[in-house]
């Protein structure tokens, strides 16, 4: 009996090592993009993180994300949502005075897994037009509006092993032109690895998609052709397709025993995208009876000289308190922020 027990978890570890094998192998082939595509692609929009637990520590928790939080880090993580519901509202002090609003909700259903929505917009506010003929400004505005909404599937296989999957619609509208697009997450978490209680590996491919490409009346413009009685006539502007900001992320997140009062979780995270030059994330949270949490990481690009990225320490804190059967999650993270000021996070999320 023990004998078969040990080769259905082999063949278990076995599979999963095959999966991550499989992903460093598309891992190894999108490495030839990297820095050298910097500014290139498009949708930037899903670049963006959502939640300030994962914030304060760094982005680094792709490994320990849990609960509906954890959409956007890892879709695995949801299938470990406290209770058979939750909801989360966040707000963010973006770049440039740009909020970014973020809502999810998550539910439970028995044998089958987690089911998730959640929706992602970018308050930009106004913006001048201008034209040609008018450069400092024709007197009216417009908003761009970029609208990210989702839709999850997690599931715990077995007391390790997790698996979710995101599907992502994107809108973005700038003045007259717009574009739409889909993308997917997929995503693995494999908790107490090598029988090593606390010790967790997770795994995550995210905005996978087919190219975008803007379209509208805005790509229309009056022209006169050089050499030809006549009149200005209205030509379209052939915009461009633009690929999605793939990732490839890998994390490693151990929670040594301390006491039942006191917990600590550590993690660390390797990111490759395909546009931009690869990142290194490191971050830790202390946890008080499950009530009280402080949070600290830092993200830094693996070219040292490289320009691409601003973000460095972050830092935030969390309240856990429970009544009624609800519980009731308050979180904080703040960011530096090179050239910009810092990134404030703030989050609610409720657990039934």
């Amino acid at each position: 009996m023990k004998s078969s027990l040990k080769g259905v978890k082999m063949k278990k570890l076995i599979n999963l090592f095959t999966v991550v094998f499989t992903l460093l192998l598309v891992l190894d082939v999108a490495y030839a993009g990297g820095g050298n595509r910097t500014g290139t692609g498009g949708a930037a929009q899903l670049l963006i993180p959502a939640g300030p637990r994962g914030i304060a520590m760094g982005e680094s928790n792709v490994a320990t994300s849990y609960g509906v939080e954890s959409l956007f880090w890892n879709p695995a993580g949801v299938a470990k949502i406290d209770g058979s519901a939750s909801v989360l509202f966040s707000h963010m002090s973006y770049i440039a005075d740009i909020g970014v609003e973020y809502g999810a909700v998550a539910a439970n259903f028995e044998g089958f897994g987690v089911i998730s929505f959640s929706v992602k917009a970018l308050d930009v506010g106004d913006i001048l037009v201008t034209t040609t003929q008018d450069p400092d400004g024709t007197g009216d505005t417009f908003s761009p509006q970029f609208l990210t909404a989702g839709v999850s599937y997690s599931r715990q296989l077995t007391e390790r092993i997790a698996v979710g999957l995101t599907g992502n619609f994107l809108s973005e509208k700038l003045g007259n032109v717009s574009a739409s697009g889909f993308a997917l997450n997929v995503g693995v978490i494999y908790n107490d690895l090598a029988d090593i209680n606390g010790l967790s590996i997770g795994v995550v491919m995210k905005n996978i998609g087919p190219e975008m490409e803007y379209d509208g009346s805005g790509l229309y413009t009056q022209a006169s052709v050089t050499d030809l009685n006549r009149p200005p006539q209205y030509y379209k502007i052939d915009a461009a397709a633009f690929e999605l900001p793939s990732t490839f992320e890998i994390g490693v997140g151990y929670k040594p025993v301390i006491d039942e009062m006191n917990t600590l979780q550590l993690s660390t995270t390797f990111q490759n995208n395909n546009f931009s030059p690869d990142e290194y994330k490191l971050g830790a949270e202390y946890g008080y009876n499950n009530l009280f949490f402080l949070r600290a990481g830092y993200q830094g690009g693996l070219e040292v000289e490289s320009t691409d990225y601003i973000f460095g320490f972050t830092a935030g804190a969390g309240l856990n308190y429970a009544f009624e059967g609800i519980s009731v999650k308050v979180d904080y993270a703040y960011r530096d922020v090179e050239y910009f000021d810092g990134n404030h996070i703030f989050a609610l999320t409720l657990g039934f």
